[in-house]
């Protein structure tokens, strides 16, 4: 139940979805002239809160970030795709895969860069945290993204754990 007492039920990883775009320009460049990690998380930021409240029909806020990936740059010219959905919720939080890719809009071609799992927490009308619908995967491309999403962050998991030995 939520604040108000109401049983937030549930809502679809697809219900979630969000992509945004972004034109690299230079005002997010570095010396070389390609992405900023910064700009890229900002944007990966904003593309996983979307994702949040048009699954919880709330507003969220960043909780925390997993381990970042930069897989790949972005060059100067190109556009960044970010790509975002909920995966997983708790009571009052939620779960989301964002990655990023270079998209060369002249030559069509597409390459990952930069891959994360962040987690939001809702909020209600009071400002404190509330309850969100619970997570379901309808379809079988739903269930897909969820699965590659669960496996991924634990695959992030392992693999920050055996580099530091925890």
């Amino acid at each position: 139940m939520d604040e108000t007492g109401t049983d937030p039920g549930t809502a679809t990883v697809a219900e979630s979805y969000t992509e945004m775009t972004e034109m690299l320009l230079p005002n997010d460049t570095n010396n070389l002239g390609r992405a900023l990690g910064g700009a890229v998380l900002h944007w990966m930021d904003i593309c996983g809160g979307i994702a949040g409240m048009r699954f919880s029909s709330r507003e969220v806020v960043t909780a925390s970030m997993d381990h970042v990936d930069f897989i790949g740059p972005i060059e100067m010219g190109e556009v960044a795709v970010i790509e975002g959905y909920v995966f997983n919720t708790g009571r009052t939080s939620l779960d989301v895969k964002v990655d990023v890719h270079a998209e060369d809009p002249l030559k069509g071609e597409e390459r990952p860069t930069t891959t994360s799992f962040f987690t939001f927490v809702a909020l209600g009308d009071d400002g404190s945290p509330t309850h969100v619908p619970d997570v379901t995967a309808p379809t079988p491309e739903e269930q897909a993204l969820r699965d590659d999403a669960i496996e991924g962050r634990r695959e992030q998991l392992r693999a920050v754990t055996e580099r530091y030995d925890l």
